[in-house]
């Protein structure tokens, strides 16, 4: 009995890791180098490639070392190409022609496990583009059944597979508490202030509250609640379930969201720093037996003052705070292979009775990306007084999702006159 559940354990792992054949899509899997404007990344693979020297890395994470052979699958061409391919500074030359639609570029050793950046670029071409590239065929011993990629477009993965994975802490409430205020502050390291970071510090079960970078010259201080009624069209909401602004800070723009569920939504545009530590507290109470009002605050450290971002008022609830977490988020799919790290420090509630509370404990979570085993570029957890969330860029030390963590407390209660603010 025990030899043949052996033998069939030994049969299993075998098949695990057999070695497997890869088509690689190019749709949700490779970036532009150089950030080249002729070239476009889309679902059906590479377009409007034009310009000598530009070209795109696909990457791809094996789970072994071993021999890599790969080829480019291409539309059917009307002229031949000169393109080069590289792994790990090893550089092949390749002619591309019409006699076939895939083209070995050659054989390359990966000495380790871990993710793998596969580098094209074109060389010089006969025709006015070069090749529509598809995707990239994977062959040999490295390549197994256990390798993380975005496989296919179902249920659009190709653009949450260039998004990366997002990754959220979610804090621990005291039991038997009602939580009606929730302070955290968030510090972004120097040059991890990518473009299309959201760094989440106040989401609660009906909303979240944090800081975006939206362009090269814009930030912004962004609060949302949901509505009730689920739709990603907010014009399809109900009027008696729709979110009502109460009131709004200055120079802060207020609307409704759609696409991820709908809502009200508020932000205002500043220019918070990296490496500078903000400061954010949120607001939950009832508002009689069947609402619920939010109100956002964050920190001006320009003015010193705390500054309202908005008062929304919810229907069909009334509550205290829920699901207090935070998250770290790439919502542009041409920056989900640069990596991106926050820091999120001194949590604390305040309950109903006036009393604070610190919030030292958080389990790590992530998304679908990272659940399905698309991405494996994520990781979190504690670091001294501080948690963390790692998300993009294809490193390697990935943190396992559902893990409990617990930061050193800090002792130090906020500082926020209460009454005081707007």
């Amino acid at each position: 009995m025990i030899k043949l559940l052996s033998f069939c354990c030994l049969s299993f792992l075998i098949s695990v890791v057999h070695s497997q054949p890869v088509l690689l899509p190019i749709g949700g899997n490779a970036w532009t180098l150089d950030n080249s404007n002729s070239l476009r990344i889309r679902n059906n693979g590479i377009t409007r490639w034009q310009e000598d020297n530009a070209g795109f890395a696909a990457y791809i994470r094996v789970t072994r070392p071993g021999l890599v052979k790969v080829g480019l699958e291409t539309d059917k061409l009307s002229s031949a190409s000169q393109l080069w391919v590289s792994i790990s500074g090893d550089t092949k030359t390749i002619t591309v022609n019409d006699k076939d639609t895939v083209h070995w570029a050659g054989e390359w050793v990966l000495k380790d496990s871990g993710y793998v950046a596969i580098l094209v670029r074109g060389l010089k071409k006969t025709g006015t583009e070069y090749p529509v590239v598809r995707a990239l065929k994977l062959e040999g011993t490295a390549i197994t059944n256990q390798a993380s990629y975005t496989k296919n477009n179902d249920g659009n993965f190709f653009h949450w597979g260039r998004r990366g994975p997002s990754v959220h802490m979610n804090y621990q409430l005291p039991k038997g508490v009602d939580a009606e205020w929730f302070y955290n502050e968030v510090t972004v390291p120097k040059g991890n202030d990518v473009l299309g970071s959201y760094f989440m510090a106040n989401g609660f079960g009906e909303g979240y509250f944090g800081m975006q970078v939206n362009g090269p010259l814009e930030r912004r201080i962004l609060f949302s609640v949901w509505s009730p009624f689920h739709t990603d069209d907010p014009k399809a909401i109900p009027e008696d379930q729709k979110i009502k602004m109460l009131k709004k800070g200055d120079d802060v723009y207020t609307g409704e969201f759609g696409n991820e569920g709908s809502g009200g939504q508020s932000f205002l545009k500043y220019n918070w720093k990296a490496e500078d530590t903000q400061k954010f507290l949120l607001h939950v109470r009832p508002d009689g037996a069947s609402h619920t009002i939010y109100t956002a605050y964050f920190f001006d450290q320009e003015k010193n003052n705390w500054r309202l971002v908005a008062s929304f008022r919810r229907p069909k609830l009334a509550t205290y705070l829920k699901r207090p977490h935070s998250f770290l988020e790439n919502f542009n799919p041409d920056m989900g292979n640069i990596e991106r790290k926050v820091f999120f420090g001194n949590q604390w509630v305040l309950d109903t009775n006036g009393e604070w509370h610190e919030l030292t404990k958080a389990t790590f979570t992530a998304d679908n990306t990272a659940r399905i085993g698309y991405r494996k570029d994520y990781s979190g957890g504690a670091n001294d007084q501080r948690f963390f969330l790692r998300n993009c860029g294809f490193f390697n030390d990935y943190t396992p999702y559902n893990q409990v963590f617990e930061r050193k407390p800090t002792g130090k209660k906020p500082q926020v006159n209460l009454e005081q603010l707007p």
